[in-house]
């Protein structure tokens, strides 16, 4: 093809990177190309959120026009700005390699405000707000919009303690700050990180050389969730997120809707073979939709079904489905997790005798280090779920218990050097470091992570609370108060906290989720 092919952008330098990267690709297999610069509603109108703007397509509209007028060839986006229902006469050409598609919180100064009450974080996706806000009900949020350079000089100049941002974006044009936290508990947008080519349909030859850019994994991804979003009837502002990954031959995908401000969530989960995913998107969505998805989204918190059982943390939908059908369930996480930076010379030598005793713990280490950083001799822990988790990212587990008080008496026995480390959580319980410490074993403790509590008032309609910990129990109690209905617990442990404030205990008869949801199913039907 001896033409040029122009290339419709918008003018920001992030999308100009977009522009200059299809450009490149396009020049390596010795096609000649144009950059021209279009701006959008969205780069005019600064001075609304983007939800409130009242226009579908507000980063692409333009572009889609002078495609149509012919006065581009084709036009590169962001493809989590491109509306799932494209104008007559465009369609998606190629979609290139996704990059990350993680949110990540740049810090003004420093992570000190977490422990505060309060504290204020600019976004101007309601998206990141109302994720924002459900694990951290107690803090404000503030509209933030503008382009990349424009957002982070405004973190400066206002007293906000953060500002949430696309990871991809500020690396993609080296902007990302080094006081940054990578929010990976948040669910992106539907097709975050991707690039997208749209071209006219009638244009066979563009198409057939855009086609050669095109990464297929990622069209897979980024289809599934754009299908969902689409199913939802959700813009590209929405509060619904949405992933797809792909891991040798399985996809696993996770979608959600949350309410604007925050207080509910509903979520789906679902891993499947690469060769079962035609319908995927479209189950999630109907899933949602038939539990009031669509009232969450409007901040109309009255679930049709009603509902009997609450429970302090979310869970799974292959757990919830083993409910009698009878009984409906509430859910919403009533303590959060907040990994600390773990510095390198904790293991830059081998440790003999590593102790875990809960998943966070193991997460929050994986989370600062890479597996090849650990040199664990011995490694000890508490449920059979941590040591999974241990071993599929670590390294074998010597010994595991299903109590703290039992490995410390364990270890006691069985010891040769009398010196631990032991990985935990600002909240910890006593009786696993006590115990050693009173036999002579010194006990180094490193606080890997914080709990943060997350409570929320509950209507007292609940003929059942589910607690996973005692910390859950301490969250609930801060704006619940313990009536007749029983508390349903996963441990001995958190039933010893439950016994202190609720009158009915019914503790399950091992420490698991399907474990605690049968309980329910005997003593509430």
């Amino acid at each position: 093809m001896d033409k040029i092919i122009r290339i419709g952008t918008r003018s920001s330098e992030l999308a100009l990177w977009q522009a200059n990267i299809v450009a490149e690709q396009l020049n390596h297999l010795e096609y000649k190309t144009e950059i021209i610069k279009i701006d959008s509603i969205g780069d005019e109108v600064l001075n609304k959120p983007i939800y409130k703007i009242g226009t579908t397509g507000v980063f692409t509209k333009n572009l889609d026009t002078a495609l149509l007028n012919n006065k581009i060839d084709i036009a590169v986006n962001s493809l989590k700005d491109v509306p799932t229902n494209l104008p007559k006469g465009i369609v998606q050409a190629a979609v290139l390699k996704r990059g990350n598609f993680n949110d990540v919180l740049v810090l003004k100064n420093n992570e000190d405000f977490f422990a505060n009450k309060t504290a204020i974080i600019a976004t101007g996706s309601l998206r990141r707000k109302a994720q924002w806000l459900y694990r951290y009900p107690n803090h404000k949020t503030t509209d933030l919009r503008g382009n990349l350079n424009t957002r982070l000089q405004k973190l400066k100049d206002n007293d906000w303690d953060g500002a949430i941002f696309a990871l991809a974006g500020l690396k993609r044009i080296k902007l990302l700050p080094k006081n940054n936290l990578k929010l990976d508990w948040m669910i992106p947008a539907p097709a975050q990180g991707a690039v997208m080519i749209a071209a006219l349909e009638k244009n066979k030859e563009i198409i057939t050389i855009c086609q050669e850019l095109n990464d297929k994994e990622t069209e897979i991804c980024t289809t599934i969730e754009r299908e969902f979003l689409n199913a939802l009837d959700g813009g590209c502002s929405a509060p619904i997120a949405a992933l797809a990954t792909i891991n040798e031959e399985e996809l696993k995908f996770k979608g959600a809707v949350f309410s604007p401000d925050g207080s509910n969530k509903l979520e789906f989960s679902k891993e499947v073979p690469i060769d079962h995913t035609t319908d995927i998107a479209q189950f999630a969505a109907k899933f949602i939709l038939d539990r009031g998805g669509k009232k969450i989204m409007r901040q109309e918190h009255d679930i049709e079904k009603e509902t009997l059982i609450f429970s302090t943390k979310n869970l799974s939908i292959n757990q919830t489905s083993t409910l009698n059908s009878s009984i409906g369930i509430n859910m919403s996480d009533f303590i959060s997790i907040q990994y600390n930076r773990l510095k390198l010379n904790i293991v830059k030598h081998p440790i003999e005798n590593i102790i875990f005793t809960s998943q966070s713990a193991v997460e929050s280490v994986l989370n600062s280090f890479d597996k090849s950083e650990l040199h664990f001799t011995n490694i000890y822990c508490v449920g059979r779920r941590t040591k999974r988790l241990i071993e599929r990212n670590i390294g074998k587990v010597k010994h595991v218990e299903n109590s703290a008080a039992k490995l410390a008496n364990y270890l006691i026995e069985n010891l040769t050097t009398k010196e631990v480390t032991f990985f935990c959580g600002n909240i910890r319980r006593d009786e696993l470091p006590d115990i050693l410490t009173k036999n002579d074993i010194q006990v180094n403790e490193i606080e890997s992570y914080k709990t943060n509590l997350t409570p929320r008032k509950i209507d007292p309609k609940y003929k059942g609370i589910l607690f996973f910990s005692p910390s859950a129990i301490e969250s609930y109690l801060t704006v619940n108060t313990a009536g007749e209905e029983p508390a349903f617990c996963i441990g001995d442990t958190t039933a010893s906290e439950a016994k202190k404030y609720f009158k009915n205990i019914i503790t399950a008869k091992t420490p698991t989720a399907e474990s605690i949801l049968k309980a329910v199913n005997e003593h509430l039907t």
